[in-house]
């Protein structure tokens, strides 16, 4: 069987937990294959509500195998923490498997972040301060921790010493800040040691060897296409690839086996952080969106960003990712609404763009070209199928998928398990 793909289509936050949930209990594998704590996902099961930071979706789901792949990055203290939480609300946490080749965040990278980011002041790019990006800076320069270096006690010190060796300067001389104390952050990281051990594989011979028997394996992505290091509003971005080409790596599976990528998109637009948003709303209508939608971080708690539908970015997350089908979600959200602009276009310094321009100058100064669509006032969130949507909801959709350049395959019409129509199966 092949695998399949989960992606943001915009800034993150698109809903990627409803999708992965959908799916839950015909997959064999759930995999996160990038990113780290500073993403957030929310699943709704009947009257139950999580927040999964770090684990996949798939840790819900009874039969499914939740990994941690090796292009993620783990803080094990919000990693226990997590599993410890939903123990105590009745979830099984023992199929979880975790790749000896992820990466471990570390205090020193939390401390980095927090403080780099104040450094920066009106400039900085909006990081969650978690030290995500430290610790994938540490990993291409070759000078991280890894999962399987904590079980070699000679190693996990050696690495701590020549680490603390440059970050203790930077903490101490340039930012004037307490440096970080090597016994002290060996001994914490040898207990977790223990308990991280039975997690422990080679989660990419697990994989390919599932695939070979025919499993069914789910990449599930954090983030989203425009928060790409490579393909976003850089610097504004993670520091890792979201997208479809980052899952490969990110597993440890060849391009080969990916035969669907289901790009999760919302069906107005949102982000956090800083970086150019063409749409974003500064009025009541922003505010509008932001409550009726509950737009606040999952990870974070901060507000969230608001605006129209993008479609000149959908297009740019179908060509960057492959996308195959698309999961609209929040569709409810809209409902109560006259007339929904869409943007379908930017004008920048003079010049019309159907497309995202090349520059990010061009992109910051970017204003949307909008076409109106008709809004409906029904109550959408009990509809069951496509055609017990209104008329114009159903054309909205159906707008947004030509737009976009791939099919709606699954609708969202609320946050539960069951809100959600399937017009073809995703899987």
């Amino acid at each position: 069987m092949p695998a399949i793909t989960l992606v943001g289509a915009q800034w993150g936050d698109e809903g990627k937990g409803k999708a992965t949930d959908l799916v839950g209990n015909r997959v064999d594998y759930v995999v996160r294959y990038q990113g780290g704590n500073n993403a957030g996902h929310t699943v709704v099961i009947g009257d139950q509500k999580y927040a999964l930071h770090l684990l996949p979706a798939g840790i819900l789901s009874p039969d499914v195998v939740p990994v941690i792949a090796n292009g993620v990055v783990i803080d094990p203290a919000v990693l226990f923490e997590e599993l410890r939480g939903l123990r105590e609300r009745g979830v099984s946490t023992e199929r979880l498997l975790i790749s000896a080749n992820a990466h471990m965040i570390m205090p020193y990278h939390r401390a980095l972040d927090k403080v780099t980011e104040r450094f920066l002041g009106k400039g900085r790019i909006g990081t969650t301060g978690r030290g995500i990006g430290p610790t994938y800076a540490d990993k291409i320069s070759r000078t991280g921790i890894r999962v399987q270096d904590m079980f070699d006690p000679k190693i996990l010190r050696q690495k701590l010493e020549l680490a603390l060796h440059d970050k203790n300067q930077v903490l101490t001389k340039v930012f004037n800040r307490r440096g970080v104390e090597l016994e002290q952050v060996f001994d914490e990281y040898m207990e977790y040691a223990e308990e991280l051990r039975p997690f422990v594989a080679d989660t990419s011979l697990e994989l390919n060897r599932a695939l070979d028997a025919g499993k069914t394996v789910y990449l599930e992505g954090s983030q989203g296409t425009l928060l790409d290091i490579d393909h976003g509003t850089y610097p504004f971005v993670t520091s890792s690839s979201p997208t479809s080409g980052g899952a490969c790596a990110g597993a440890g599976i060849g391009p080969t086996r990916i035969d669907k990528v289901v790009g999760i998109i919302k069906a107005y637009t949102t982000r956090v952080g800083s970086g150019p948003f063409p749409t974003e709303l500064h009025d009541e209508w922003g505010d509008w969106l932001r409550q009726k939608g509950g737009e606040y971080g999952v990870t974070t708690g901060r507000n969230r960003r608001c605006g129209w539908f993008d479609a000149p970015i959908a297009r740019y997350a179908t060509r960057i990712n492959g996308i195959t089908d698309f999961f609209l979600t929040k569709l409810d959200v809209l409902s109560g609404l006259e007339r929904i602009p869409v943007c379908v276009g930017y004008q920048a310094n003079g010049t019309r763009y159907d497309e995202i321009p090349m520059t990010q100058t061009e992109f910051h100064h970017a204003v949307p070209v909008y076409e109106y669509l008709d809004g409906w006032n029904e109550d959408i969130s009990h509809a069951r199928a496509f055609e017990e949507l209104p008329k114009t909801a159903q054309a909205y959709v159906r707008t947004l998928e030509e737009m976009a350049g791939a099919p709606m395959s699954a609708i969202g019409v609320g946050p539960g398990r069951d809100q959600t129509l399937e017009l073809r199966s995703l899987v």
